[in-house]
C-alpha cells in the first residue's frame, strides 16, 4: 500500500505496469527521495507561474498576433484596438501606441503570509499609468521587493489601459471636466 492516491503511473510505463513490476522494483528506485512527496506521488517540479523575465538588450518579439500587427504597422492607433475590444496582453503594445505616458506609485504595502517558520512579507505596490489624453491605466502587483513590484505594476497597468470618456471634449453639450454617465433613472453629468 505504499502507493496511494489513486492511478498515478500512467499507461505503459516501465516501473507501474503490473504487480509484477511492483514487487520486482524498489521503492527507492522509482521514487528518489529529493522528488518524494508526502506518500501523494512524485512532485511536480516547476509548476505554477513562469516567472517574467526582461532582458533590456534584447530587441521586443512579439508573442501574440496583435503584437506582431502592431509591430508590423497594421495597427496605428491603440483605439483601434478599442473598437475591435481585442485584449492587450503584452505592455510593449502600449509602449509603441501610446509613447508619452507617465507613471505614478500611488502606494506601497507591505503584506505577510504566516509561514512555517514564521512570517513573509512581501510588497504590494499599486501604479497609475495615463497620458493625459484619455488613456487610464492602473495596475498592482506583490514580490519580495519593493522595486520588483513597482516594475510588474507598471507592466500591468500598461496592458489594462482604457480610454476615458469625456463629455466635453469634440461637442457642444456638457460642461468642462463633465463625465457623462447614466443612472438607472435619468442621464446626469458628474462634476468634480
Amino acid at each position: 500500500m505504499d502507493r496511494r492516491g489513486g492511478f498515478q503511473g500512467g499507461f505503459g510505463s516501465v516501473n507501474t505496469g503490473s504487480f509484477d513490476n511492483h514487487t520486482s522494483v524498489n521503492h527507492a528506485e522509482r521514487w528518489p527521495s529529493s522528488t518524494r512527496n508526502q506518500g501523494a506521488g512524485p512532485r511536480r517540479i516547476g509548476s505554477g507561474l513562469r516567472r517574467i523575465t526582461i532582458d533590456w538588450d534584447k530587441p521586443w518579439i512579439p508573442v501574440t498576433k496583435l503584437g506582431r500587427l502592431v509591430k508590423d504597422g497594421r495597427v496605428a492607433t491603440i483605439e483601434e484596438i478599442y473598437y475591435k475590444s481585442i485584449p492587450i496582453l503584452e505592455y510593449q503594445i502600449v509602449d509603441l501606441l501610446v509613447p508619452n505616458l507617465k507613471e505614478q506609485v500611488l502606494k506601497i504595502l507591505p503584506v505577510q503570509k504566516e509561514v512555517r517558520s514564521g512570517l513573509r512579507t512581501r510588497f504590494r505596490a499599486f501604479v497609475a499609468i495615463g497620458d493625459k489624453n484619455g488613456h487610464v491605466g492602473l495596475g498592482m502587483q506583490c514580490a519580495k521587493r519593493v522595486s520588483t513590484a513597482i516594475r510588474l505594476a507598471i507592466y500591468r497597468a500598461k496592458t489594462a489601459v482604457v480610454p476615458v470618456r469625456r463629455a466635453y471634449w469634440h461637442t457642444g453639450h456638457g460642461l468642462p471636466h463633465t463625465i457623462p454617465c447614466k443612472f438607472p433613472l435619468f442621464k446626469e453629468d458628474l462634476r468634480p
